[in-house]
C-alpha cells in the first residue's frame, strides 16, 4: 500500500512537470491516474490487513501534493498566469484549502460519536473530486473554450469556488457502502455500463470529464437533503 501511495506522489509532481512543459492533456491524466491510485492504497491496505499510523499520514501527504498543489499548480500555469500575481494568489488559495480539508478529515476521523450513518457523507467535498472539479476549465479549453482574460477571471473565481466546497460543511455522499452487495440480476448491466463509460472515457475524454464534473455538482443539494433527513 505504501508503494502505491509512493506511485501517487511521483503522479502528482510529474503532472507539474507535465504542466510546466505544456503538456497540459498529459498532466490532467497524470492526477486522474494519482486519483485512482489514491482509491486503490487504503483498500489494499485493508485487503491486505497491513493498514499503519505511517502509512495514513503518508497518504495524507500525497493527497495535498496530489489534489491541492498540483492541480493550483496546473491551472496557474494554463491560464491562471494571465492575471499575474493575482492568479498566483488564486492558485495559493486552492492549495490552502486541500490543506485545511485534509487537516479537518484526519481529525474528523478520531471522533467517537460519529452515528453509524454519517459514513455515507464526506464534509465538504473530498480533495481528488475537488482536485478534479478544478480542472474544469481546462477541459473546456480542450473543447474549444478560447483562452482570454475572461476565461482567466472566470477560471479564478471557480477556482475559489472549489476551494470554498472543499472546506465547506456541506455534505457530500462517500460511496463507500456502494456496491457491497450487488443483485445477480443486475451485476451483467453494470459491467456493462462500465465498460460503455470506460469507452466513453478513452473515446471522448474531455467531454466525458467535463459532464462528470457537472453531474457531480448537482448530485450536492441531493446529498444535503439525504443528510437532513437522517
Amino acid at each position: 500500500p505504501n508503494l502505491i501511495t509512493l506511485g501517487a506522489i511521483c503522479s502528482g509532481l510529474t503532472a507539474i512537470r507535465l504542466a510546466w512543459e505544456s503538456r497540459f492533456e498529459l498532466a490532467i491524466i497524470a492526477i486522474v491516474f494519482a486519483a485512482i491510485l489514491d482509491a486503490l492504497d487504503g483498500r489494499v491496505a485493508r485487503i491486505l490487513k497491513s493498514s499503519s499510523s505511517f502509512g495514513e499520514q503518508m497518504d495524507s501527504l500525497a493527497d495535498f501534493v496530489n489534489f491541492g498543489v498540483a492541480p493550483a499548480m496546473v491551472m496557474y500555469l494554463w491560464i491562471l498566469k494571465d492575471m499575474r500575481t493575482l492568479g498566483w494568489v488564486v492558485a495559493l488559495v486552492f492549495a490552502i484549502c486541500g490543506c485545511l480539508r485534509l487537516a479537518r478529515f484526519n481529525v474528523m476521523l478520531e471522533d467517537p460519536d460519529k452515528p453509524e450513518w454519517s459514513v455515507d457523507f464526506f464534509t465538504g467535498v473530498p480533495s481528488p473530486a475537488g482536485a478534479l472539479l478544478a480542472l474544469l476549465p481546462l477541459y473546456l479549453g480542450h473543447l474549444g473554450l478560447e483562452r482570454s482574460i475572461g476565461v482567466a477571471i472566470f477560471s479564478g473565481f471557480y477556482l475559489l469556488f472549489v476551494g470554498f466546497l472543499m472546506v465547506s460543511s456541506l455534505p457530500t455522499w462517500s460511496g463507500k457502502r456502494a456496491g457491497r452487495r450487488i443483485s445477480r440480476r443486475l451485476v451483467v448491466p453494470l459491467m456493462l455500463g462500465l465498460l460503455i463509460a470506460v469507452v466513453l472515457l478513452f473515446s471522448y475524454p474531455w467531454a466525458v470529464l467535463s459532464v462528470v464534473c457537472i453531474a457531480y455538482l448537482a448530485t450536492i443539494p441531493f446529498s444535503v437533503r439525504d443528510q437532513a433527513r437522517r
